[in-house]
């Protein structure tokens, strides 16, 4: 029979050893694989966000003249900050896959879906597959206060890019004629120098005779 006392040693060596695996022994223990932060891009750095909201896009398909889902996700209105130019950017949830991704133009125009408070509808030339085509969009949101809040401002973008055009077509008119004007002013200064050139032209041949 074994002896309560060594039994009772063994125990405590026992504790003690696996206590000791638990102190911090100062060493350190380097990585077997390195990761490296790698910075990712969306393409939304120099834009500002004017509107972040959940819903769900769907896509008309033409050829089966029905709707089809194009994703559920977060639909964005983002303003660039330079050219001031506003875009409609719509991400997959999780996968964050592009559903939709045009200009606010000043074309664009949304329309309620019939039977839907909840969703409207609009024309776009669209780029999420990579390339330019045109789409017709509806989306749905979780309420009709947030829907008349998206329609609202993207009419009111469309409005201002409509009003940012006539500006620029003004500015680009009057550039056009003040340079119309200088090279006018610049033929009549020619022509004066050339008309006073033939009087002592004609001095000269006059010498010579």
């Amino acid at each position: 029979m074994a002896d309560p006392a060594e039994h009772r040693e063994e125990e405590e060596e026992a504790a003690a050893a696996a206590a000791g695996e638990d102190e911090d022994t100062g060493a350190q223990v380097a990585p077997i694989v390195k990761l490296e932060e790698v910075a990712v891009t969306t393409g939304e750095e120099d834009e500002e966000v004017l509107l972040d909201m959940k819903s769900k896009l769907y896509r008309f398909d033409k050829e089966g003249n029905q709707w089809k889902e194009r994703g559920t996700g977060t639909v964005k209105l983002l303003k660039h900050k330079e050219t001031g130019k506003v875009r409609l950017v719509m991400r997959q949830a999780k996968t964050l896959k592009i559903c939709a991704n045009h200009l606010v133009a000043t074309t664009t125009k949304m329309q309620e879906h019939a039977g839907s408070d909840k969703s409207c509808v609009w024309h776009a030339l669209d780029f999420a597959d990579g390339e330019l085509k045109e789409e017709m969009f509806a989306i749905r949101f979780g309420s009709v206060e947030n829907c008349k809040k998206f329609r609202e401002m993207v009419e009111e973008i469309a409005e201002q890019q409509g009003k940012n055009e006539e500006k620029e077509n003004e500015e680009v008119s009057s550039t056009a004629g003040l340079v119309e004007k200088l090279s006018v002013t610049e033929t009549k200064k020619e022509e004066n120098a050339e008309k006073e050139e033939t009087p002592a032209e004609e001095d000269k041949k006059g010498a010579k005779e």
